[in-house]
């Protein structure tokens, strides 16, 4: 799929207050809108048309605008996030994508739904049943995926701790391959698939986006990086450790359509 357009928040004041396990300090918040720049040039240089909403300081995690939809060539999809205090910023993201979707449909009460649970894979949604996303929410989507014409499978990974979304832990990079870490299950949807593996020093690094002809991969982890360039793929490092601290990863911070 070839993306024109790309949707992201810049960072708030209060991006430090956000939700986070990871254990590794609060973020610098200057840092942070830096490297989200960093990140939109990146975009721009993919050949992306990018719209940037205006930062929400009562929703510190509203950067992350990729948990608040799905969207698709066919369609987009409002979410529920899993965390009550995110689900107020759903509502702006969705009057920015009506510009380009119209009608947009919806996860309703009581299924949860972040879109970082969500990896297409060439028309293949495959889906994350984690502590964000419950099964309600899981089956809603498949539900409205099919509707769409797309197929989905339901990935199980509340046992796989180190995982807070299905994305921290995969990214489908095209040709049929999908880049996983080692905390991912390997479950029967994942058969079509060639897996490149993520070193476990590496995991973080798992998380990557393809736009267009190029990738945007995480600065500093270099065993997968030769992997990828091996493959053929033509990367663009960027620096994300401020958005490492608050849970998050380079396919968090955009919707790409």
């Amino acid at each position: 799929m070839q993306y024109t357009r790309a949707l992201v928040r810049i960072p708030a004041s209060s991006f430090a207050d956000g939700i986070s396990s990871a254990d590794e300090g609060l973020p610098d918040v200057p840092r942070a809108e830096q490297q989200h720049r960093a990140y939109c040039r990146a975009l721009v240089d993919c050949g992306l048309e990018i719209a940037t909403l205006d930062p929400d300081p009562p929703h510190p995690d509203s950067t992350f605008v990729e948990d608040t939809a799905i969207v698709t060539a066919r369609g987009a999809i409002a979410t529920r996030p899993g965390a009550p205090s995110r689900q107020g910023e759903v509502e702006s993201v969705v009057a920015a994508l009506r510009r380009h979707y119209g009608d947009i449909a919806r996860i309703t009460a009581p299924g949860t739904l972040d879109g970082g649970d969500v990896c297409e894979a060439d028309g293949h949604f495959l889906i994350g049943h984690s502590a964000r996303t419950n099964e309600e929410g899981a089956r809603q989507l498949a539900g409205l995926l099919e509707d769409l014409g797309y197929r989905a499978s339901l990935v199980d990974i509340r046992a796989s701790t180190g995982l807070l979304h299905l994305k921290t832990g995969l990214s489908y990079i095209g040709d049929g391959r999908i880049v996983m870490s080692a905390e991912v299950p390997r479950v029967e949807a994942f058969g079509p698939y060639e897996i490149i593996a993520v070193d476990g020093s590496e995991r973080y690094a798992a998380n990557c986006v393809v736009v267009n002809d190029r990738m945007l991969v995480t600065q500093g982890y270099p065993r997968i990086a030769a992997t990828l360039a091996e493959l053929g793929y033509e990367t663009i490092a960027l620096e994300m450790s401020e958005f490492r601290k608050m849970d998050g990863g380079l396919s968090c911070l955009s919707l790409r359509f």
